[in-house]
């Protein structure tokens, strides 16, 4: 197995992976809460560690990769008041369409979904640990982390104490914490909530950060090898993590922190509370599947990535290249070995902290030095581009099956025939003209018409 280098956010730099068990590697990444459809900034970490994973299980690791869904939190119980819905209902609604909409993918599940309302015992269990070693404490039917207790407290987000206060929701209640910077294990029923659970405490809920805390270790155990998230996450949400599990077990919770950069769409950050947000379901309908997972690896997981359709339509085009190549490939033929060098950069890319944008340059080396190759009467075989396809997620476009074109541009194009047909030209050219915005172009030959990527 070669060295893999990660960014660790707790250490500021990039480490070396020391799995706890040789040649397995445990994944926790936090998943969405189903409170509304995910966006295109949520599939990002998805994306990022199902091909990680895929890139681990190349280099020879057994990979067990978590993915959590919250299903028990605020913004659930607001989003179902302001839709006169039971929150039962709503959970089940979006769950169902985040499932199916990371199914459009095309990157599989993984291999744990835990649900935070599927953990209440281990979670109850995780709380009275706490308070029995001094880190918690009851009031007024909450139960509230004591931050003060726990010395290490900011080394993550690397904040002071005074500047980490807990203001979120419920966790702003300063008349009965001990500390502003105290946050919610267990929060009591309130008024017009209609779940809630038994505990010692009364009835209630568990807070967000224990959640997470109880179903990571429920899975992996403690001191398991990554956890993952978006960069949003640091604080609090992470820093909560750490302090509790590490304060109730006397274990370290994970060895490697390691955080995507956010989705920007016209500047700012794509965020489900600021509404400035691209549904992942249209953004798959729109540019289809592969252009949106090609989008996705074009920038370094670590730094922001920019949304516009002129973008992912650049990155759906650069996909149709490989397919294109592909097609030109002698099924017989003997692998190019003068290609290695680009399988070794692409591969030794993904080893250096998962440089994705390294690696499809040299994906596209490949291809380009294929095709100067193929041009001048060289016969070659798939080799390693196959492997490196399978990787990231591309396995199909060196099996020659072509990628369906997105539903938005199936309809176009009906409609452009429809009008046509009835010499409805001027309807005819519109519809045409929206199918090149889409990056799509119908072609007509022998076999009838059919939809095609633009090149660009």
């Amino acid at each position: 197995m070669r060295a893999i280098t990660v960014y660790d956010t707790f250490r500021g730099a990039e480490v070396e992976l020391e799995p706890r068990a040789a040649g397995k590697v445990g994944i926790y990444a936090c998943g969405p809460t189903v409170y509304a459809p995910i966006h295109v900034g949520n599939a990002r970490p998805f994306v990022t560690f199902a091909v990680f994973k895929r890139f681990l299980e190349h280099e020879g690791y057994d990979v067990t990769l978590v993915v959590n869904i919250t299903d028990v939190n605020d913004k659930i119980y607001d989003a179902a008041r302001e839709r006169g819905v039971a929150s039962e209902s709503l959970v089940a609604e979006m769950t169902e369409r985040y499932l199916s909409d990371t199914d459009g993918l095309g990157l599989g599940r993984p291999d744990h979904e835990p649900r935070a309302a599927q953990s209440i015992e281990a979670i109850v269990v995780l709380i009275e640990a706490l308070i029995a070693s001094d880190h918690a404490y009851a009031v007024a039917g909450d139960v509230y982390f004591r931050v003060r207790s726990f010395p290490a407290y900011g080394r993550l987000s690397n904040r002071a104490l005074e500047d980490m206060v807990q203001a979120e929701g419920d966790e702003a209640r300063v008349d009965i914490k001990e500390s502003p910077q105290d946050f919610a294990l267990w929060k009591a029923r309130k008024p017009g909530e209609d779940t809630a659970w038994p505990s010692p405490w009364g009835e209630g809920r568990p807070g967000w950060h224990i959640e997470c805390s109880a179903m990571a270790e429920g899975i992996l155990g403690t001191d398991f090898d990554i956890h993952g998230g978006g960069i949003d996450l640091v604080f609090p949400h992470h820093e909560n993590e750490i302090a509790q599990t590490e304060a109730g077990r006397d274990e370290r919770l994970a060895r490697v922190w390691m955080h995507n950069g956010m989705v920007r769409l016209a500047d700012e950050k794509m965020s489900k509370s600021l509404g400035n947000i691209q549904p992942l379901a249209e953004a798959l309908e729109r540019h289809g599947r592969d252009a949106i997972v090609m989008w996705l690896l074009s920038g370094h997981y670590r730094r922001p990535l920019a949304f516009t359709d002129e973008i992912v339509g650049d990155a759906g085009r650069s996909v149709e290249r490989i397919r294109e190549f592909c097609g030109r490939l002698h099924r017989f033929a003997p692998p190019p070995d003068a290609l290695a060098p680009y399988s070794e950069r692409f591969f030794a890319a993904l080893a250096d902290d998962f440089n994705t944008p390294v690696a499809r340059s040299a994906l596209f080396d490949w291809v380009a030095e294929g095709n100067r190759r193929l041009d001048s009467g060289e016969r070659l075989g798939v080799g390693e581009l196959g492997t490196m396809l399978d990787v990231i997620g591309f396995a199909h476009l060196v099996d020659g099956e072509g990628e369906a074109p997105p539903p938005e541009a199936e309809r176009l194009a009906a409609e452009r025939e429809a009008a046509r047909a009835a010499r409805d030209f001027a309807t005819a050219d519109r519809k045409r003209d929206e199918l090149t915005a889409l990056g799509w172009e119908v072609r007509d030959g022998a076999e009838g018409s059919r939809l095609v990527p633009l090149q660009r």
